[in-house]
């Protein structure tokens, strides 16, 4: 083959090599959605709306879920000492994957004022999943513990999904399902965060990659030319 062809299969199967990638780019997106929380609580009923938002990232072969409230929900009629609520809440899956994904969290760091809305820290836990597809994450059930008392939140307005995910499954298939949960706060776990808002971010990562695998093709080619001349220069 002369120093042309190869030059241009190299560039030909870098190009494809890059087209290949950019289409296989996963997808993500995330949506704050606002959720009425009804809670049954030791001295009544009460209720309370709080944005929700749900981000995913990439730990191993599965996904660390983080679960975030933007606003307090449910109150104490008593002060809470530091150490007295322990969060956890469950995510419904949908799509590809159904059951629940159970998240937690660690107890409160600081007091909780008497009669004020208590402030959920960010719960975490990690997902597996068991079949490939685009995967939805909706908020469940929060409960709360205090005190030697159980406080149930669940949501009644039927929200929508606050993520969805495209992912890819470690063992190519079988049955679906979600994994245990444990773990707290955003940004724990391996893995770089998932692009939350689309395949837009997706797509200036993996145009990165594609980007290396030209220069891959570059390099090949600068190779071949050195080796030519210096053919050309031995005879």
């Amino acid at each position: 083959m002369s120093y042309r062809n190869r030059t241009a299969v190299l560039a030909s199967a870098a190009a494809l090599a890059g087209s290949a990638v950019l289409l296989a780019a996963p997808t993500a997106r995330a949506e704050v959605v606002d959720v009425n929380y009804q809670c049954k609580t030791p001295i009544g009923d009460k209720s309370a709306v709080s944005p929700i938002d749900i981000k995913g990232a990439r730990a191993g072969s599965g996904y660390r879920i983080t679960m975030s409230w933007q606003k307090g929900v449910s109150s104490s009629p008593v002060e809470l000492g530091k150490g007295a609520m322990t969060p956890s809440a469950t995510i419904a899956l949908g799509g590809a994957d159904n059951g629940t994904l159970t998240v937690t969290g660690p107890a409160n760091d600081a007091a909780l004022p008497a009669n004020t809305p208590i402030k959920i820290n960010d719960l975490s836990g990690t997902y597996t999943p068991k079949k490939s597809g685009e995967v939805t994450f909706t908020a469940g059930v929060l409960t709360i513990k205090a005190l030697g008392t159980t406080t149930t939140c669940t949501p009644t307005n039927d929200p929508g999904p606050s993520l969805t995910l495209d992912v890819t499954a470690a063992s190519g298939g079988g049955a679906t399902g979600s994994t245990q949960g444990g773990g707290s706060g955003s940004g724990s776990g391996s893995g770089a965060e998932l692009p939350q808002t689309g395949p837009e971010d997706s797509a200036v990562a993996l145009g990165t990659l594609g980007g290396t695998v030209l220069l891959a093709g570059a390099a090949g080619a600068l190779w071949l030319t050195r080796r030519h001349q210096g053919a050309r220069a031995r005879h």
